[in-house]
């Protein structure tokens, strides 16, 4: 598949989950508002969106911040699993802007596709279902795979590497999409050129360095193909 603006052929394409398919990110930010409320953390509401796409050094960072001890830390992470969840199943998860399009663009000419993302076996199936949109993704990397496989979670390069083996293109033939610095900067890491979708938090300076483009949504990347 030609894009324009790309010179290598694309073979295969990745994607990650939560704020670039879905509005995860959107849903688990409310969910984070709700859960500090009910258990009184005074959290600010407008906390969540500096961990947007964080890693693991962030959250730890935030923990330590604003939680008693690791039961407190673990009931509000509960908790907000449980609202996203409840959430999902009550259909406010939606895809994002012009998904839908792009899948069915690939699909018809037969670019296999995978996930690729942070979040857990169990929500990734559950989300990717509830949307419909299991069936066109090959096989999906998560967070239980970079504990199982002992490598290191985006920024580092490891889940994407994993991903173009089980894909068993190039990586210089694949292509990523993410909405987050730390999943540019992972994809990147890999040789694997990527496409930024932003979602709650828009594309820095050091992210349009990088990323072979910046979308605001699928619409203005499907102009391209």
């Amino acid at each position: 598949m030609k894009i324009n603006g790309i010179d290598a052929e694309i073979n295969g394409i990745l994607f990650d989950m939560d704020g670039l398919l879905v509005n995860s990110e959107n849903l688990y930010w409310k969910a984070n508002i709700q859960a500090a409320k009910e258990a009184n953390l005074g959290i600010p509401d407008d906390t969540y969106l500096k961990l947007v796409g964080s890693t693991n050094n962030d959250m730890q960072d935030f923990y330590q911040k604003y939680f008693s001890g690791d039961e407190q830390r673990d009931c509000f992470i509960k908790r907000t699993d449980e609202l996203v969840w409840q959430w999902t199943n009550e259909g406010k998860l939606k895809l994002r802007p012009g998904v839908q399009q792009a899948l069915d663009l690939f699909q018809k000419k037969q670019i296999p596709m995978a996930v690729v993302t942070s979040n857990t076996e169990d929500v990734v199936e559950h989300n990717l279902w509830m949307t419909g949109i299991r069936n066109y993704f090959q096989f999906h990397l998560n967070y239980d795979d970079v504990k199982k496989n002992h490598v290191k979670p985006k920024p580092a390069p490891d889940i994407y590497l994993l991903a173009a083996k089980k894909l068993g293109i190039p990586q210089n033939d694949i292509l990523a999409f993410e909405d987050s610095s730390a999943g540019l900067q992972s994809a990147v890491a890999a040789g694997i050129k990527c496409v930024m979708v932003p979602d709650l938090i828009p594309a820095g300076e050091s992210d349009k360095k990088i990323a072979v483009e910046v979308c605001s949504d699928f619409f203005v990347f499907l102009k391209k193909v």
